[in-house]
This record gives structure tokens, sequence and C-alpha cells, in this order.
């Protein structure tokens, strides 16, 4: 019988492919409130930039400036036009009143689901996201 060892494991990192490192920074920070975990020059043309959720102890955006027509021709549409990025929040109400005031594309607005509070938004490329307000387990 063989028998493996279980280890924990976690998604650390989730490329989002980029025009530029400096507007995307701006945009998630700014107008999402992201924190800029690092901004590391790798050489002239290539940064290490991963970006944080406020409060967010998880997973990573790396942004990833995109290089030749292939990489520029998935700016926006890495999912083929679905829904691509989950962002849970704990205030529901305030984070989409913010999304409102930043002027952020909303795709549909607020719906209850049988999971939680969502609504759908686009981001300075076109990539759409789920802000989602978790239902509270019974």
């Amino acid at each position: 019988m063989i028998t493996f060892a279980v280890l924990a494991q976690h998604l650390a990192h989730i490329t989002l492919v980029v025009r530029d490192y400096d507007e995307a920074i701006a945009f998630y920070t700014r107008k999402l409130g992201f924190e800029l975990v690092e901004d590391t020059v790798m050489s002239a043309t290539k940064r290490w930039v991963l970006l944080a959720p406020p409060g967010g102890t998880g997973c990573c955006l790396l942004l990833g400036k995109a290089v030749g027509a292939l990489q520029e021709s998935r700016i926006g549409n890495q999912t083929g036009g679905r829904v691509f990025l989950f962002l849970h929040t704990d205030n529901f109400a305030a984070d989409f009143e913010r999304l409102r005031r930043e002027n952020i594309r909303i795709i549909r607005g607020p719906s209850e689901e049988p999971y939680g509070t969502v609504a759908v938004f686009e981001d300075l490329y076109g990539n759409w996201w789920d802000l989602v307000q978790p239902r509270k387990s019974k």
C-alpha cells in the first residue's frame, strides 16, 4: 500500500496580464483600495509587483506586463468573457458604494444568490470581477 503525505497547499499568486505596471498599480490601490505588497525591479522591462486586497492574508495579484502581440491580446480577456476574479468582502454595502464613487463600471448590480450578495464589476482593462459578501453559515 502506498501512502502519501498530505501537505498544506494554497494559491500564493494569480497573474493578471496588464498593459502598464504603474497604471495598474494606480487603479488597484487608489480605486479599489488594494495594498502594494511588493514592487521589485527584475530587469529594464520586468517587475515583480504584488497587490493584495485590504486586510487580505491570502492570494495576491501578480501583475505581469504583456510582452508581444499574443500576451497583449489577453489583456482584459484572460477568461474569454467570464468573471475572472472573486473579491470577498465583509461589508458589501460600503465596498459597492466605493465602486460607484470611483466610477467603476458595474456590469450587474447587487443580487442575492444562494452563496451571498454579489455584484459584477469591470477593472481598468475590462476583466470582470465578482464582489461577494458570502452568506453566513448557520
